[in-house]
């Protein structure tokens, strides 16, 4: 029960008339009191006039003052914040696979970490969220548009393999790409807007020079994503003592976590650093809430008026058994 907000305040004047009620009671107890004192013969009071409980008999009325006072309250509608699903939302997720996937520094290695945590964060997506898959190395492809079908993303995720380059911008433009074409595809069929849209950039190496020229290289990426309105959640994968085998030889692979950090904040988003395989899944669960969730206030009334309704009914009850009447 939450008494954040009400949605009818007015109501709550009711608990002013309970309040004038029960100060009525009291005063009518110390009328009755002084009245009996008044009474000369208090041993013939006591043979003719029936026997009364004692402070039970206060029992039946104050259980009902409460009662009285919750369904006030249930009236007033009090409202709660709570997380409900989305029923639209759109996930570009956008992988690194370049050559520093290959490190060890991260059991069994990079890659198969990532893997296993982007395969997580699709199951814990909440239904109504379309997800969908992009690798990057050298170039930028995309594996899966935007679909509610985990089953069709994660068989895309177990597909990724390490390759050349790590073109960082080509995945953020093809993210952008995806998101307008479904928005295209929304308008043609006259449905409402996907709901938010976001993108999760997972990278473990530096950016390298892209292997072409994509459609729309003039503007840069991460002033495409803004204006798209798709924040990015870039995520820094992996240790500084990371190597990697590239051509037989083992090549530190440090990553570079302020590049990361700058796209993030220039798309309107958030950074992640995630140094171990638990902390990666922790921040794909964190983006599975944020991102299939949305807070939105809600009737709260119910409890308060069940509670209400119960707990006059039992007073009605106690002042049968207590007093042998309803009062």
């Amino acid at each position: 029960m939450s008494l954040s907000g009400f949605a009818d305040p007015l109501w709550l004047l009711l608990i002013g008339v309970v309040a004038v009620l029960a100060v009525g009671y009291l005063v009518t107890q110390r009328l009755r009191r002084r009245d009996t004192k008044r009474f000369t013969n208090l041993e013939l009071l006591e043979r003719v006039a029936p026997r009364r409980p004692g402070w039970q008999r206060h029992i039946p009325p104050a259980m009902l003052a409460v009662g009285l006072i919750l369904l006030s309250i249930a009236l007033a509608g009090p409202t709660a914040e709570s997380k409900v699903p989305r029923n639209r939302a759109t996930v570009m997720l956008v992988v690194d696979v370049s050559l520093s996937m290959n490190s060890k520094d991260i059991p069994p290695s990079r890659l198969a970490a990532a893997q296993q945590a982007a395969k997580s964060f699709a199951d814990q997506l909440t239904p109504g969220v379309n997800l969908g898959l992009i690798e990057f190395a050298g170039s930028a492809t995309t594996l899966v548009s935007p679909t509610t079908d985990r089953t069709q993303v994660k068989a895309g995720i177990d597909a990724l393999k390490p390759a050349e380059g790590t073109a960082t911008g080509d995945g953020i433009a093809a993210a952008v790409q995806a998101i307008q074409s479904l928005r295209q595809a929304d308008h043609r069929r006259r449905r409402s807007a996907a709901g938010p849209h976001r993108a999760a950039v997972g990278r473990a190496g530096r950016t390298t020079p892209p292997t072409r020229t994509p459609r729309g290289a003039r503007t840069p990426r991460r002033g495409r994503a803004r204006q798209a309105q798709m924040p990015i959640s870039g995520i820094y994968f992996g240790t500084k003592g990371g190597t990697a085998d590239v051509e037989g030889q083992a090549e530190d692979v440090p990553g570079d976590q302020q590049a990361m950090r700058q796209i993030a904040e220039l798309s309107g988003g958030q950074a992640y650093d995630a140094e171990s395989a638990g902390q990666l899944q922790n921040v794909y669960s964190s983006l599975a809430s944020q991102i299939g969730y949305e807070t939105k206030t809600v009737d709260a009334s119910q409890p308060w008026l069940a509670l209400g309704t119960l707990i006059s009914l039992l007073s009605v009850a106690a002042s049968v058994l207590i007093t042998q009447r309803i009062s």
